[in-house]
């Protein structure tokens, strides 16, 4: 019972903190040590992969009638979007995979980049990043009857800012990717359908990531045996997640849309403070 309660309790942080601009790694980290999880376990591992699932099937299930209504209302909307979303993912893929390399080849030595972001110090640096993008772009995001649409070159730019977040825990990849929108003058329910219709191209990669990383890891882990032992675990934390998600991103969109956008800001720096603190009492 209690191993099932901590993978709910991951699962509704995770869910929340995915789609919210608090970083849902940070959060994911910190409950993990507080909880005395091994998170490089094999079984930790699947039930983090089925998460990420639940999440993403999250923002399709909310999103979809927003898409439709905008990327799907004609064939040269869709070929606009189209067009601006692979522009994005190259861009997020040029700059993560190049961030990756320079960072595990040059000033990690080959060490493996998921060993360095495992500590608290560097995941609150983080967390006062993203909570101090979130404030700036609150101040001056657009009201909500401005801003402009996502041209090619701000869908560059968004999925530049995008690829940092890929190698990096603790920056959230949904508070800076709608952040640098609004910045660069996008409408903020344009920024946001925006956002996570990139969250959906990246998602499935990253999960693959996961699961290679894992059948390399612990090759036994990926029996059909191992696999069904762990299904129905993981299948609870993937409800969970996509609960909390659905709620989370109605939260999100409330915000954004009456102008409460930086006090997401205000929470990561907060929640920074209590991470800082946790690495002062010895976690």
């Amino acid at each position: 019972m209690e191993h099932l309660l901590q993978i709910l309790l991951l699962g509704l942080v995770q869910g929340a903190a995915e789609l919210l601009p608090v970083s849902s790694s940070a959060h994911v980290i910190v409950v993990e040590k507080l909880l005395g999880l091994d998170p490089s376990s094999p079984e930790w591992s699947f039930i983090l992969v089925m998460l990420h699932t639940g999440t993403m099937f999250a923002v399709i299930v909310y999103f979809w009638n927003a898409w439709r209504r905008n990327y799907f209302s004609s064939g040269a909307a869709f070929l606009t979007i189209l067009k601006q979303v692979v522009l994005a993912t190259i861009c997020s893929a040029i700059v993560g995979l190049a961030l990756l390399l320079i960072t595990e080849k040059v000033f990690l030595k080959g060490a493996d980049i998921e060993t360095l972001f495992a500590e608290l110090p560097l995941l609150g640096v983080a967390l006062l990043i993203t909570g101090v993008l979130v404030i700036v772009s609150g101040l001056r995001e657009p009201g909500p009857r401005e801003g402009r649409d996502i041209s090619n070159s701000t869908a560059c730019i968004v999925g530049a800012a995008q690829g940092v977040c890929i190698p990096f825990r603790g920056l959230s990849r949904s508070g800076t990717t709608i952040s640098t929108g609004l910045l660069a003058g996008v409408g903020r329910t344009r920024m946001e359908i925006f956002s996570f219709a990139l969250a959906v191209v990246i998602t499935p990669p990253a999960i693959a990531r996961e699961l290679l990383r894992l059948a390399k890891t612990n090759p036994e882990a990926t029996k059909v045996s191992s696999l069904v032992s762990m299904a129905l675990p993981g299948i609870i934390g993937m409800v969970a997640s996509f609960i909390a998600g659905l709620l989370a991103l109605r939260l999100l969109s409330r915000w954004l849309e009456t102008g409460r956008w930086k006090f997401f800001g205000v929470y990561c720096i907060a929640f920074a403070v209590f991470v800082f603190a946790l690495v002062a009492f010895g976690f």
